[in-house]
């Protein structure tokens, strides 16, 4: 196991990508050790892709994309601004809300930070905000799309370890509106010493506001409706909500809609090609575990050591935000999961509490450089520089940071709304 995670960090040092690292240094593995035949190789990378439940995941990146084209963000956005935007930092408050009801929508935390780049932050600089801050704003509320279901993040924990997606997204509820609300605090910290302006509250404004807006907010009513209400399975889901996207884009734009429609269909794609090929190594990756008997033996030792499961969980959230700085959050799923997994289960860790702190640390390594997606994200979109990015997310960094600390000491922060929900729809 030595040679292997040398060689494959090496690769990643060396700038290889996470795909092409992962699947070479396994495969050298299986070659070079006589016992395992090569034919396995195939096997696993084809029969981990071929899982009904992977596809929900090309579904809500597509239906997302596709929001995006038909201007349901903006709208979504400009709901926001007329709702909350009376408050004293009000605009922030709106791209706050903004990124709850989009992560209600795709799930995707960097196309949540790319869109509000283009549409929130040149009206916050014209409203006088700073600019470290509208972009610090940006990048963290985009961050939250990482919890608030349909969660890839999850539903990608949730093939893993073979977990219920429904107890998963519900679990992530409760820790995305905490973040939401504590990214509020530390906006009205600054609205206060700052004096940034506020709006008007106008009914008319909210009205109507709401009347363009009702599309997309019936959206995840529709598709987690479903979802919750056990009459869809997640896969069903992601597919009723490219639908929808679907069907709304045509009614909306008529003829324009296919040039649109052509454009996220490819941007789709791109990014669904690139994750399934990161998916087929880990496929191969765990076939070569589970043959050595690796994690359990990491199990063994974590347990004769004597290690209180919430030390373990302190100790590995610490290397999860410390290999954030290095890897995006899907390289970190897919190399982590599988070897800490069965540790956690022997520890009596709940998986579905381990799951949201997989995905609480990811949320907070999208905005913690070198790696920060959102950052960059963010930085290109508005040609802010990185450093100014870097300084405007801090202060909501470390409001992130006391909601992963919360979830950990306090599991039910997690486990209360799918205990609650579950049992009585689906068992």
């Amino acid at each position: 196991m030595g040679i292997l995670g040398t060689s494959l960090f090496t690769m990643l040092g060396l700038g290889g990508p996470i795909a092409l690292a992962l699947i070479a240094t396994t495969v050298g593995f299986i070659v070079y050790d006589p016992l395992l035949s090569t034919n396995s190789i195939f096997r696993s990378f084809f029969s981990f892709v071929n899982k009904y439940t992977l596809m929900a995941i090309p579904f809500f990146i597509y239906a997302g994309f596709l929001m995006e084209r038909t201007g349901l963000i903006a709208k979504l956005f400009r709901f926001a601004d007329s709702l909350v935007g009376w408050v004293p930092g009000g605009f922030a408050y709106a791209t706050i809300l903004s990124a709850v009801m989009f992560g209600a929508i795709s799930g995707s935390s960097t196309a949540m930070a790319a869109a509000m780049g283009l549409i929130a932050y040149p009206e916050m600089i014209k409203r006088g905000y700073p600019m470290w801050m509208a972009a610090g704003v940006i990048a963290t509320g985009g961050g939250i799309a990482i919890l608030i279901p349909p969660s890839i993040t999850l539903i990608l924990y949730g093939v893993l370890t073979e977990e219920s997606i429904v107890k998963l997204f519900l679990a992530g509820v409760i820790p995305g509106i905490m973040l939401a609300l504590s990214d509020a605090v530390i906006v009205l910290t600054m609205a206060t010493i700052i004096k940034l302006p506020a709006n008007n509250f106008k009914w008319i404004e909210l009205r109507d506001a709401g009347k363009e807006a009702l599309p997309a907010l019936l959206m995840p009513v529709f598709v987690l409706g479903g979802l919750y209400g056990g009459v869809l399975t997640p896969t069903e889901s992601g597919a009723g909500a490219c639908a929808y996207a679907l069907i709304y884009g045509f009614l909306s734009m008529r003829e324009k809609f296919f040039k649109e429609m052509l454009a996220a269909t490819e941007r789709a794609v791109n990014l669904t090609a690139i994750l399934f090929f990161l998916l087929g190594g880990v496929g191969i990756f765990q076939f070569l575990l589970a043959n050595q008997g690796w994690p359990q033996d990491i199990a063994a030792w974590v347990t004769n050591i004597g290690l209180p499961p919430l030390g373990f969980l302190a100790a590995l959230l610490t290397v999860l935000l410390f290999l954030s700085m290095f890897l995006t959050g899907v390289a970190i799923l897919v190399l982590v999961v599988p070897v800490i997994y069965p540790v956690s289960l022997a520890l009596g860790i709940d998986p579905i509490h381990l799951g949201v702190l997989f995905a609480l640390c990811i949320e907070m390594g999208a905005v913690i450089p070198p790696v920060g997606l959102n950052l960059f994200a963010v930085s290109g979109t508005t040609g802010v520089p990185v450093t100014t990015v870097m300084r405007g997310s801090f202060p909501f960094l470390c409001s992130d940071g006391c909601v992963l600390i919360l979830c950990m000491l306090f599991p039910l922060l997690t486990l209360w709304l799918p205990n609650l929900v579950v049992k009585p729809i689906f068992g």
